[in-house]
């Protein structure tokens, strides 16, 4: 079978056991972006078989439409970047698993990575001492400060753990499903959204993007934060209101932000 891999930005698909499992198949690897329809029509035009890794292109019904040979979308997790009514029209089966007991722990490690750096001022440590200048400043700890978790789920809950274990109280708002997972958990919630912006002393972000999560996170609730506060993205960009982070930067709430998101 013709088969199409999108996105593999650092060519990792290939050193994967798994792989080998594709031997014997006409198999392409795409290590750049596009989302031009045009183009990624002109590329998969012979694709029956597309893999694609997690949400970084949008297939939708103009793509899918000029996609005469594909019979097949695989990949792993959610997926609303595929229009599933268009792919049901025309035949093509969406393969998918949602793996909802298995956290994203390098995801999470990665977010813990994020808060250390931030409030230890490790890159900026790091980049004084290679211009000869000996400790800046002394940076901040983690114990006894509040670690607000926004959106109990998979990844959330394990940077739950991950603050618990630095000695921090930990705070939790999101859904009210969710919130019952934390409460469960033992961890405290908070009263309302608004103090929970203004009682965390670190804010991560582990929400999914859909239509009622897009700019959940406003300039009015950044405003709130404390000066000293750091707000943490690794899930996505458009989470925030547009520009709203920026602006609440230069307005010094919070004080430090630790991103790894991108729209």
């Amino acid at each position: 079978m013709k088969i199409s891999i999108l996105d593999d930005y650092h060519d990792t698909l290939r050193t994967l056991r798994c792989f080998s499992k594709l031997e014997g198949h006409d198999v392409t690897i795409w290590n750049d972006h596009v989302q031009d329809v045009d183009s990624l029509a002109e590329r998969l035009r012979d694709a029956e078989v597309l893999v694609l890794i997690r949400e970084r292109t949008q297939i939708r019904a103009p793509l899918l439409e000029r996609l005469k040979n594909l019979r097949l979308i695989s990949q792993r997790s959610v997926y609303p970047h595929i229009d599933i009514d268009a792919c049901t029209r025309l035949g093509i089966i969406v393969s998918s698993n949602q793996h909802a007991g298995t956290p994203s722990y390098a995801a999470a490690e990665l977010t813990w990575g994020l808060v250390l750096a931030a409030m230890r001022q490790i890159p900026q440590q790091v980049s004084a001492l290679k211009a000869g200048r000996w400790q800046i400043g002394v940076g901040n700890t983690l114990r006894d400060k509040t670690l607000g978790i926004y959106g109990y789920g998979r990844i959330g809950s394990v940077v739950a753990g991950y603050g618990k274990a630095f000695g921090m109280k930990v705070l939790v708002w999101a859904r009210e499903s969710s919130l019952a997972r934390a409460r469960a958990d033992r961890y405290a919630v908070a009263r309302s959204k608004e103090a929970f912006f203004e009682r965390c002393d670190v804010i991560s972000l582990h929400m999914r993007l859909v239509d009622a999560t897009r700019g959940i996170v406003t300039a009015a609730d950044l405003a709130r934060m404390k000066p000293t506060a750091l707000l943490v993205n690794t899930s996505r960009a458009p989470l925030i209101e547009p520009g709203a982070l920026v602006t609440a930067l230069r307005a010094g709430r919070p004080g430090m932000a630790a991103l790894d998101v991108y729209e």
